[in-house]
């Protein structure tokens, strides 16, 4: 399967992540993350995205300011690849957002698979199509993201995201974020959004 003849070609710009950080992952449903490497060209159509407030939000990284050599990525203008570990093997590929010096940003979660499936199918070790994206350390396994492309540069060549079609108009739900139960009062907040409609969601609506 490759993406359709209509599907955008310009990739987003700059502009795009340094705006208000909730608004940027409402809009990056219905967008396709895509990345290029030497196996291929893997990409899906993104349907689950949650935001991180950063200094101000208990569940972020840079909660309180914190900087460190995992968070540097975050403190620069928004459109970096912020990729993390989870269980000290999982890959997590996050959007950095905002203006220099703001450490927020947005954990993609789930895609709809388009482009490479075969790819993703030999990545994963698994056949069903619904089992390829449909969480933040499956994605990136299927995609080929690791910590390698920490900091990468989302308005350049080899990982980037491509704006929704302009028929491509999602039902878009907002819930509480996935496993955040230790983040006190932000557990709460309804700053995870998705494709109410996709089959490919981490977690199911209820």
């Amino acid at each position: 399967m490759t993406r359709k003849e209509d599907t955008p070609t310009e990739k987003l710009e700059r502009e795009f992540y340094i705006v208000d950080t909730l608004s940027i992952a409402r809009e990056l449903i219905g967008c396709t993350l895509v990345s290029i490497s030497g196996e291929g060209t893997t990409a899906g159509r993104i349907v689950e995205a949650e935001a991180y407030l950063g200094k101000a939000d208990s569940a972020a990284h840079a909660f309180r300011g914190r900087v460190d050599g995992r968070t540097e990525v975050l403190y620069r203008q928004g459109g970096y690849a912020y990729v993390f570990l989870i269980y000290g093997m999982y890959s997590c590929f996050n959007v950095s957002t905002g203006p220099e010096g703001v450490p927020e940003c947005v954990l993609i979660r789930a895609l709809e698979p388009l482009e490479g499936i075969e790819l993703m199918r030999s990545r994963r070790g698994r056949e069903k199509l619904t089992d390829l994206c449909s969480g933040p350390g499956k994605l990136c396994q299927a995609m080929g993201i690791s910590r390698e492309q920490y900091g990468t540069d989302l308005t350049r060549d080899r990982l980037f995201i491509l704006p929704k079609k302009p028929d491509d108009v999602p039902e878009i739900a907002a819930t509480p974020r996935i496993n955040v139960e230790y983040a006190a009062e932000h557990k709460a907040m309804p700053w995870r959004f998705v494709d109410k409609n996709s089959r490919y969601l981490s977690v199911k609506l209820k």
